[in-house]
């Protein structure tokens, strides 16, 4: 199948935007994982004086993360999809969290300086220009900014990639059929097994600039399927990150 992309992506999610909490509910530690990436951050002084970007943000699971990982953090977060963008703000937020529409393609557009952090959750199988993004990410983290991508990134086995499609087939797209987003949730399965593998996706940090590059697994039946990615924009060493 091809796979969906820009304005057709974000289009779909607009329409998934009314059942994607109930759908991602289903997934035993969807929102524990998340939370697991934002803290390994390790931001300091629970945030306080730091500017976080929630970049594809969604509904708002990855805004949540981020603000128990760090609740004196400021946070920006930004998503391409208008519906999943009002499902976000239609929750309860502390002041110093906000919203934008944006796409990660016109984040340069901004003008809100440079970030202490950067958290991407499942954003990067879905841009057209990962390097270009990427770039776009160092240019907008302070020298020695951090950057966390959660992301379905496949460990290379056979039988991730096999554990992956099952998963697909038997749950993730019937429910996603269920519910009248089909295209969305086959782009799911698809994304992930197109995807850069993990060893793939940490050479792609290095070769765009950043340092101190390390890849994380999850818990529970997504290890070898989802990891976090750490990075620093600058020097760094790897011994500056938790488990």
């Amino acid at each position: 199948m091809t796979l969906l992309r820009d304005h057709d992506l974000a289009l779909a999610f607009d329409h998934a935007s009314h059942s994607y909490d109930r759908l991602t509910a289903l997934n035993p530690g969807y929102r524990t994982d998340l939370l697991r990436s934002a803290r390994r951050l390790r931001l300091p002084r629970a945030g306080a004086g730091l500017h976080i970007l929630d970049l594809g943000c969604g509904t708002g699971a990855s805004t949540r993360a981020l603000l128990r990982a760090a609740p004196r953090a400021r946070i920006t977060a930004v998503d391409a999809s208008s519906g999943m963008l009002v499902r976000a703000q239609s929750k309860t937020w502390p002041a110093q969290v906000r919203f934008q529409h944006l796409t990660a393609e016109e984040l340069t557009a901004t003008d809100e300086g440079s970030y202490d952090a950067v958290f991407a959750a499942y954003l990067f199988r879905n841009v057209t220009d990962t390097d270009g993004v990427l770039k776009t990410v160092r240019t907008l983290l302070r020298p020695g900014g951090r950057l966390a991508v959660h992301e379905y990134s496949l460990s290379g086995s056979a039988v991730h990639r096999a554990l992956w499609t099952a998963v697909c087939r038997g749950v993730i797209i019937p429910a996603g059929t269920f519910s009248g987003d089909r295209d969305l949730y086959r782009h799911l399965w698809r994304s992930v097994l197109d995807f850069d593998t993990v060893p793939d996706f940490t050479d792609r940090l290095r070769g765009t600039g950043f340092s101190a590059v390390r890849a994380l697994p999850v818990a529970g039946w997504q290890t070898g399927i989802t990891h976090t990615f750490l990075a620093r924009e600058g020097s760094a060493t790897t011994a500056e990150y938790a488990r």
